[in-house]
């Protein structure tokens, strides 16, 4: 209960603000996710790559990402062959299970609960799973429809990619971000998690999902929340990395499905309706998950 009431509550609470104003205020999400996405989010990533000390535990999260990417693929194809699915419904399979959401939810979950040390691998675990979405959710999204060209134009836009060159540039040669600009980064920088928590709360108040199909949801959330971190347990025994690094990829593994998805799903038609109601009951449900999972990482 008290990691309920330190860690997740806080949480909540930010997200039921996004919420109760979206259902009060009907407002327009799209302006305020730019903002998140093309300022205060990159200030973030380029504030906690430069301060960070980019070491053999960054070449971890990477493969990791890759792996369990890897891996909840294979699993979602091996499944689809087993009940002989349909390749459409596989690839709605993949969208709902293999990304989750490690940016408006699992970031400050993680901050609230290991503190700046855990707080600066999740932002960095977060940057690969946005550019790791950006390419595989798109193609499983447009399933070749405009897939690979338009997935490297996604990244290539993507304002976080130039942040996070930019510092490790920086980290690598003898320049420095001046002192009076950096601190600008970082007023910046501090509204970036406040602020995605809101939009998140935003986005499951517009999400309108009707007719679940119990027995697919029911899949898809029990492979986000429960196959996933256990998936992202074997593969942290793998590695030699740091104890606190590996608690903080298996938490983040075990986040609920990510709401930018349901964008590409809605974008491409690929199963909109069955990608909301896995990313709307995962995230209800991860009040659970995440507070049980905590208690015994």
């Amino acid at each position: 209960m008290t990691i309920f009431v330190d860690v997740v509550l806080p949480v909540l609470c930010v997200f039921a603000a996004g919420y109760a104003v979206q259902k009060w205020k009907k407002l327009d999400v799209k302006p305020v996710s730019v903002v998140a996405l093309y300022v205060a989010t990159p200030a973030l990533v380029f504030q906690t790559f430069y301060e960070a000390d980019i070491d053999a535990q960054y070449m971890y999260m990477l493969i990791f990402a890759a792996a369990l990417l890897f891996v909840l693929i294979l699993f979602n194809k091996a499944a689809a062959f087993l009940a002989r699915q349909p390749e459409e419904r596989e690839s709605g399979w993949i969208l709902a299970t293999a990304f989750m959401n490690a940016g408006n939810y699992g970031a400050p979950i993680i901050l609230f609960a290991y503190g700046q040390d855990g707080f600066a691998y999740a932002v960095s675990f977060m940057v690969i799973q946005a550019i790791i979405m950006n390419i595989f959710g798109v193609y499983y999204a447009a399933k070749g429809h405009a897939g690979a060209r338009y997935a490297v134009k996604s990244v290539l836009s993507m304002p976080v990619t130039y942040a996070l060159l930019l510092a490790v540039m920086m980290q690598s040669t003898p320049l420095t971000m001046p002192e009076n600009l950096m601190g600008g980064v970082d007023i910046v920088a501090a509204a970036a998690i406040p602020l995605v928590m809101i939009i998140l709360g935003m986005q499951l108040a517009n999400m309108d999902v009707e007719s679940f199909e119990w027995g697919h949801v029911t899949y898809g959330v029990l492979v986000r929340l429960f196959v996933s971190p256990a998936l992202a347990y074997g593969l942290t025994l793998l590695m030699p990395m740091d104890p606190l690094l590996a608690q903080v990829l298996i938490v983040s593994a075990a986040m609920p499905s990510a709401a930018t998805i349901v964008m590409f799903a809605v974008q491409f038609d690929s199963q909109p309706r069955y990608v909301s109601a896995v990313t709307l009951v995962s995230t209800l449900l991860s009040i659970f998950t995440i507070t049980f999972l905590l208690s015994i990482v």
